[in-house]
């Protein structure tokens, strides 16, 4: 039995295996990251209807090339201008009232009480000449003590009525009622402004050169308020905006090289680069754990559409002429790296040190030389270890 187990070692020992091998050279190492996103325009403008009403006229057509200033839509104005009228006539209302009781009326009040108070005057001095009348014939004896009386009392409610209509003319009002009548001046012209802007604003013009590429109304449709009405982009800015499985944000970082590919137009790559990488997780679809990252077109030259669906591909590494092997010739144990590289027909256990690594190729630092050749591995199930002699499959 010994003898058997000797022989069977001696045959291991000595047997060649047949391996599969690599040089060690100098290559580029590039690491990506690829992910669907959505085109987006970078300078977009939206107009929607400031009020509700009619769509009046369209005046331009999908796809159309436009001017800055040019007049794209205009709503029924009809409304628009009822409000303007009926918000100034609430103006000059307020501001009457407020000037009424600035005054202590308005002017009908005012002559009222102008005439109020000089027939109360001239009652007053009726009510004089009688108590001094009266008190002239008492001092004869031809008048008594309660005559008197009775005129003196007369001449007290006199002068009493003339005093408050004396006061009623000048301080009618007190300074609360003013401050409010003042509040519902500034309230009916913060009205007027908003009704004059919307006025203003039912007719839309475009604030930059850009493509008409969405129209979802027609005219004399009725809409809402806030309705989208047209949607105007450069198409020659565009963005993207793409979502990156959890695993992959750790790569992603502002700057970053692009490759942008469109299955409409297969044979045509489009590049940018990484705008705003993803700062937190958000949940997509409600199953992935993503995060949304922003990426420019650097020359989208008007061929990519708002809202087309395209693959993104994000250059995450990318070393160049440094050493490297392929990464099925590295081998770990605990936290030591090594290699097998082959030497006269043997295979040599190596320690390597270690760079960065993609899903092909490892970048070696140190243990290696260009031009060594390394093992991958054996072309029958055989384990590889280190003094096993080999032959390189041809």
């Amino acid at each position: 039995m010994v003898a058997l187990i000797a022989f069977a070692v001696y045959r291991m020992n000595n047997s060649v295996i047949v391996v599969r091998s690599a040089t060690v050279e100098r290559q580029d190492i590039v690491s990506t990251v690829s992910t669907n996103g959505r085109v987006e325009p970078s300078n977009e403008f939206q107009a929607h209807a400031p009020m509700a009403g009619v769509v009046g006229q369209i005046f331009v057509s999908l796809n159309q090339q436009v001017r800055p200033g040019q007049e794209l839509v205009k709503m029924d104005d009809s409304n628009a201008r009822k409000a303007v009228a009926e918000a100034a006539a609430a103006l000059a209302t307020a501001k009457s009232n407020l000037a009424a009781l600035e005054h202590g009326g308005t002017q009908d009040e005012r002559l009222l009480a102008t005439a109020d108070l000089q027939t109360a005057q001239m009652q007053q001095q009726q009510a004089v000449a009688t108590l001094n009348s009266i008190k002239k014939l008492e001092a004869q004896g031809s008048a008594s003590p309660s005559e008197v009386s009775a005129a003196q009392e007369r001449l007290n409610l006199a002068n009493s009525k003339v005093s408050q209509l004396q006061q009623r003319r000048t301080s009618r009002y007190s300074s609360d009622d003013i401050d409010v009548q003042r509040s519902q001046v500034t309230q009916a012209q913060a009205s007027l402004d908003a009704a004059r802007t919307d006025l203003a604003n039912v007719d839309i013009y475009a604030p930059f050169a850009g493509t008409v590429f969405a129209i979802p109304v027609h005219q004399y449709d009725f809409v809402n308020t806030g309705d989208m009405l047209l949607k105007l982009a450069d198409l020659s800015k565009m963005q993207i905006r793409a979502y990156f499985d959890e695993p992959d944000i750790g790569k992603l970082s502002n700057g970053q090289p692009v490759s942008i590919v469109w299955d409409a137009k297969p044979n045509h790559t489009w590049h940018g680069h990484v705008l705003e990488a993803p700062t937190t997780v958000i949940t997509y679809n409600g199953t992935r754990n993503v995060g949304e990252c922003l990426i420019s077109v650097d020359d989208a030259n008007g061929e990519l559409l708002p809202n087309i669906n395209v693959t993104v591909k994000v250059t995450t590494l990318d070393i160049h002429n440094v050493l490297s092997l392929p990464r099925e010739a590295l081998h770990t144990e605990g936290t030591s790296n090594f290699v097998y590289k082959i030497n006269d027909g043997r295979l040599i256990k190596t320690a390597v040190r270690v760079g960065v690594v993609n899903t092909n190729r490892v970048e070696i630092t140190g243990g290696i030389q260009s031009g060594d050749t390394v093992a991958l591995g054996a072309t029958t199930e055989v384990d590889l270890r280190d003094g096993l002699r080999v032959k390189v499959k041809q």
